[in-house]
């Protein structure tokens, strides 16, 4: 499997950022309320991030040799495609709701009613809460290297668990 991609990550932020600040922007000048997830996402933010962990955590601890039962190999790739999937969709929340939050902020001083304002940077703190989960417990299911020469050093990185 490949790791993720730093410049995807940035790449969907950006363009989520930009979809998310021009929505925004369409929405206020219609009357529609801001495009934003409710506080209440936060728990399943929360809830995703601790599986992920409690799953990385588990292929951690068998990477590092406590090695009483085997580990399965297509329950550490699972834990590898979730850890990418928590980052990206990280990456995607972290710019819809930034590019929000953006915008919300130019109208701060107009509108009483501050909560999307809000609701968009705890959702923006999510997401990148998000990505570093992925990113932590991806590297959670990297093996480290082989020593094949006996000594050199081997840049390869090492592969997936």
């Amino acid at each position: 499997m490949r790791s993720i991609r730093y410049r995807w990550l940035a790449v969907t932020a950006v363009a989520f950022g930009i979809a998310g600040w021009q929505v925004n922007a369409w929405a206020t000048r219609n009357g529609f309320p801001a495009p934003v997830l409710n506080f209440t996402a936060l728990l399943t933010l929360a809830l995703i991030v601790g599986f992920t962990l409690f799953l990385g955590l588990r292929v951690r601890r068998w990477r590092n040799g406590e090695r009483e039962k085997p580990l399965d190999p297509i329950a550490a790739a699972r834990t590898l495609v979730l850890a990418q999937a928590t980052a990206y969709a990280g990456a995607l929340l972290l710019g819809w709701h930034g590019g929000i939050f953006l915008d919300q902020v130019r109208l701060w001083e107009m509108r009483p009613n501050h909560a999307p304002t809000w609701a968009s940077l705890a959702m923006t703190v999510g997401g990148m809460i998000m990505i570093a989960t992925g990113l932590v417990v991806e590297r959670f299911c990297k093996l480290p290297p082989e020593d094949k020469d006996g000594g050199e050093d081997n840049n390869s990185g090492g592969e997936y668990a």
